[in-house]
Parts: structure tokens; sequence; C-alpha cells
């Protein structure tokens, strides 16, 4: 069974808080924007992680892995 657990950036979080994961990198113009380029995966309570496009890919594959096994 695979791992109920996903790290994203340097937290490792339940897949089932996981509400959706964008699929473009976030651009807002803003020169003090800390998240320009990186992807957005949205956890229930209205919180957002950002990471990388490998790590946007990483919890996609969980996700996918995660649905399959239930």
């Amino acid at each position: 069974m695979a791992s109920p657990l996903v790290v994203i950036d340097d937290k490792h979080v339940p897949l089932a808080r996981v509400i959706w994961v964008a699929d473009l990198p976030h651009f807002c113009g803003n020169p003090e924007c800390e998240c320009e380029g990186e992807y957005e995966v949205r956890l229930e309570a209205d919180e957002s992680l950002w990471t990388s496009q490998r790590g946007r890919d990483q919890v996609v594959q969980a996700l996918e892995t995660w649905y399959e096994q239930r």
C-alpha cells in the first residue's frame, strides 16, 4: 500500500487534505511575490503550499496512486 502522505516542500501532508493542484505556475506580476513560477497545491481550510513542477508532478502521481488503491 502506498503512503497516505506526500512531501510538499519540507512538509509531510496527508493526501486526504489536498483539494486541487494547479496545472500552470503562478504568475501575478507583483515584484514582491515569492510564489512566481511555482505551483499551488490547495489544501482544505483555505491553506496552500507552493512547489516546483517536479514537486507538483509528485503530488499528482501520489494522488493517482492513492485513488487507484481505494
